[in-house]
């Protein structure tokens, strides 16, 4: 187990290999965050800085976290936090953000995310995919371009995350069998559109309030996609106000039906769950297969 003198000389060496200085800590408070990664407000003498890191090893996690992040930032629409250094030290992978200090919401905080996610959502690309795989989660998320969105989303999001359920028995064969029926009906069910640069985790614990009482977003698990994806996520896990939906859809609106298709995208992020929490979330799951395939 670490001491504290330990997590101290753990987090000087951090800045040491950012700043390229010692910096000295003053003191450290955890934060509330996933189930994944320790997060934590370091404070130090020259301010507050945001650290994740964990022991799990996961290649490339925060080294994709940060690209992403980055990508994010790149599209200079909402506020992003800036990446300062990833890597790994004393057998613990890390990741150092600039902190943002929360503040009470502005008036139109929910209308400003919504202009300016359709914003992030105009940023398009020549395939589906990106040009590197990342995480959603603890789990590898894997973004081979394909030029049709139907077919990724079908071998790249669902197939894997069914496979993957079904190794490791968390669903019947019966069940992997209703997933490979279900891909021969998709074709009637969801609508063409051009790639958009979408956040690809965007549930309500990954947008933070910044200092200014403006949207900031986190944790993404980027890539280019149907933007309707993005939209479908949001209803997840508690949703988002009203106002953000409105403002979304004044500033680009969605293809007619789109509450049709909601449950249908988010088979991608339940399925993540199962697969990572466990069979709880199932249920939804079998009644959007069922619904189409009975």
């Amino acid at each position: 187990m670490q001491t504290a003198e330990d997590q101290f000389q753990f987090f000087e060496g951090v800045f040491f290999e950012t700043l390229g200085r010692d910096v000295q800590v003053t003191e450290y408070r955890l934060l509330q965050g996933g189930s994944i990664n320790v997060t934590v407000q370091v404070h130090t003498n020259e301010g507050k800085y945001f650290i994740k890191y964990n022991t799990r090893n996961q290649e490339g996690m925060f080294e994709t976290e940060a690209k992403g992040l980055n990508l994010l930032r790149e599209a200079n629409v909402l506020r992003i936090p800036e990446v300062l250094n990833w890597g790994r030290r004393d057998g613990q992978d890390y990741l150092i953000l600039e902190n943002i200090e929360y503040a009470k919401p502005n008036f139109d905080y929910w209308e400003k995310l919504g202009q300016n996610l359709a914003k992030l959502h105009r940023h398009t690309n020549d395939s589906f995919g990106l040009h590197f795989d990342n995480y959603i989660g603890s789990l590898q998320q894997f973004n081979e371009p394909y030029t049709d969105w139907l077919s990724f989303f079908i071998e790249k999001r669902l197939n894997i995350q069914a496979g993957l359920a079904y190794y490791n028995d968390l669903i019947s064969k019966d069940l992997y069998d209703k997933f490979q029926h279900f891909y021969k009906v998709l074709p009637t069910l969801l609508p063409s559109e051009a790639p958009s640069l979408i956040h690809g985790d965007l549930w309500s614990g990954n947008v933070i309030t910044d200092d200014k009482g403006d949207p900031c977003l986190i944790d993404p698990a980027v890539y280019y996609g149907n933007r309707e994806m993005e939209m479908a996520f949001t209803t997840l896990f508690g949703g988002f106000d009203n106002r953000f939906y409105e403002a979304y859809h004044e500033s680009f609106p969605l293809q007619p039906r789109f509450d049709e298709r909601i449950a249908i995208y988010n088979i991608y992020p339940l399925m993540v769950h199962v697969n990572i929490f466990g069979t709880s979330y199932l249920p939804p799951v079998l009644r959007t297969l069922n619904k189409y395939l009975n």
